[in-house]
This record gives C-alpha cells, sequence and structure tokens, in this order.
C-alpha cells in the first residue's frame, strides 16, 4: 500500500511519481484509507476523494490483505461477490 502523500511534496511532484507508478505497473488500483474501499484508477467515486484518504496498491490481493473491500461502483460484480460473503457471515 502506498500512501498518496507519501510520493513527494508538491502536487505536481505526486503526480509525476504516480505517473512513472502506473507506467510501470507498480501501481494499478486506488483506494480510500479511511472508508478501506478500492477501485480501479479512473473511478469517479475514486477521483473525488481527499488525497490524504487516497492509497494505491499493485493487486487486488495487496487490497484485500489490508482490509480494504470492492468499490460498488467501478467493480460492481467483485463488490456483489463480497457483500453476499458478508450476509452469510452474520
Amino acid at each position: 500500500m502506498i500512501p498518496h502523500l507519501s510520493l513527494g511534496t508538491t502536487a505536481f511532484s505526486r503526480s509525476r511519481h504516480l505517473g512513472l507508478l502506473i507506467k510501470t505497473a507498480r501501481v494499478q488500483l486506488a483506494g480510500n484509507s479511511k472508508l478501506r474501499i478500492y477501485g480501479i484508477l479512473n473511478c469517479t467515486s475514486g477521483k473525488r476523494m481527499k488525497v490524504e484518504n487516497r492509497v494505491f496498491f499493485k493487486t487486488e490481493a495487496e487490497a484485500i490483505l489490508a482490509g480494504f473491500r470492492p468499490c460498488a461502483h467501478c467493480v460492481p460484480e467483485k463488490y456483489r461477490a463480497w457483500n453476499a460473503t458478508q450476509k452469510n457471515m452474520i
């Protein structure tokens, strides 16, 4: 998990560093550390989150191991599967 604010001291430096990480496939998913939700990088919900809450993951497995759940907007099929497992736990 890579916190967005750890990528640089300015918005420009963070943007450049993030672009490099995406280009080299070291980042493929984004998440919200407060809500514990992960999704695709171009999710409209994810783009609205505060920078201080934004984190990045290389794989879905990494996000799940960190305790994050799928986003209902950008990966609805994975969210439905996750939600079904939560209902079975009750």
